[in-house]
């Protein structure tokens, strides 16, 4: 057989399972991983694993089905590991649902865990479903069952307003209490209770029933399409791990770092500083730069704790809004962290994006040190009448106090 196999999110691969069922389905046939989601990349490099699970593309999970698809693969097995029996069953129902043919996925879901299913979605293969859930000890779902299950528990509900519809109201499925609501990859709000629902109104996210709305996440959104967009809740990985360092060098300093023969000088070698104020953006294209600065809690969190596999150090600009989206972050010897009052996270990143940057993602610099002082001076200018506190919170961590 030609198998695909879709691994989506970090528990899947930091559980070990998904190199178990990989080696496993490599008994039935030729086996060809990608990943499916992004937060999963950190995990496949954590698990030794990137030269079977395809990362070099940032692809939905419906995505990496299609391409299997247009492949003419046998059979294709989604491979999830959710915080609970219903959020995997809701993230099958959607998946299922949004990709080109679903008549060949079978999914695998919780493996290890006393409510671990399997589901063959298209019903092609209730042999091969039924060998797999007895050697990983499954249970056999039907996709009927969750199907029926999900309709009412992920439904989305339209209020029309002079013909045209005004309103939508999205279910969440599988929400706990005080946990972080993502859509598209952004934390816009937190859980106050079990039963959540999310409403927007013109494409804009304006309520959430049962959590609390977080404007500034919503501002960042922008405009949404709520019912075909990705909702999560909870961590993004849950996980404790030991990182993986890998090396890379950016272009331009390891041209001349290789060639020993090269006629150039210390005054030559040039810098890539990048910056990202998005932690849903792709942040592994900023692996090859040798300073990155991050504007918002979150965004510093998440990049600093991807960039520290690839040895990249962050100056993070936050304002201690921090809604904790992993389980532990980890940051580059060199970080630094300065810590604003509330709201002026953004504004100093604009200025510092305007005036530093001149508007572009990435430049080349003569000095990373010189940098990192001109770029605290620029903030010192602006919030003169602030204090700035740049912290890290590990050991050895520097405490920079900025008046």
């Amino acid at each position: 057989m030609n198998i695909g196999v879709v691994v989506h999110g970090p528990q899947m691969l930091d559980s070990g399972y998904a190199k178990k069922i990989l080696d496993l389905l490599g008994n039935y046939g030729k086996v060809k991983a990608r990943l499916g989601g992004t937060m999963g990349r950190t995990a496949v490099i954590d698990a030794k694993l990137e030269n079977t699970v395809d990362i070099s593309r940032k692809l939905l999970p419906s995505q990496s089905i299609d391409l299997f698809v247009d492949e003419d693969v046998d059979v294709i097995f989604l491979l999830d590991y959710g915080k609970s029996s219903v959020t995997g069953h809701a993230f099958g129902y959607k998946v299922s649902g949004r990709c080109k043919n679903s008549q060949k996925l079978i999914q695998i879901e919780r493996p290890g865990e006393p409510d671990g299913t399997i589901i063959s979605w298209g019903n092609r293969f209730p042999e091969l479903a039924e060998e797999m859930a007895k050697i990983l000890d499954l249970k056999v779902v039907s996709p009927d069952e969750v199907r029926n299950e999900m309709k009412n528990k992920t439904c989305c509900r339209y209020e029309d307003k002079e013909g045209k519809p005004s309103r939508v109201y999205r279910k969440v499925a599988g929400a706990s209490f005080n946990e972080n609501i993502f859509l598209n990859g952004i934390v816009v709000g937190r859980t106050t209770s079990n039963n959540v629902t999310l409403v927007a109104e013109e494409g804009v996210l304006t309520e959430i029933r049962g959590g609390k709305l977080k404007k500034h996440g919503v501002e960042k959104l922008g405009r949404v399409d709520l019912e075909n967009a990705i909702v999560k809740t909870g961590l993004l990985r849950r996980s404790r791990v030991k990182p993986r360092i890998l090396h890379f060098k950016s272009v331009d300093a390891a041209s001349h770092l290789e060639d020993e023969t090269a006629d150039t000088t210390a005054a030559d070698l040039k810098f890539n500083v990048s910056y990202l104020d998005h932690a849903a953006e792709d942040i592994y294209k900023l692996r090859t730069s040798d300073l990155v600065v991050t504007v918002g809690d979150d965004t510093t969190l998440v990049a600093s704790d991807i960039l520290y596999r690839f040895k990249v150090p962050i100056v993070g600009i936050t304002d201690g809004d921090l809604d904790k989206v992993v389980e532990q972050g980890f940051k580059t010897e060199g970080s630094i962290i300065v810590e604003l009052e509330s709201g002026w996270d953004d504004i100093i990143g604009k200025k510092i994006f305007s005036e530093l940057f001149k508007g572009r993602e990435t430049i080349q610099i003569a000095d990373i040190e010189n940098f990192k002082k001109e770029l605290l001076q620029t903030i010192s200018s602006i919030a003169s009448s602030h204090n700035l506190k740049c912290s890290w919170n590990r050991v050895n961590d520097k405490i920079l106090l900025i008046k």
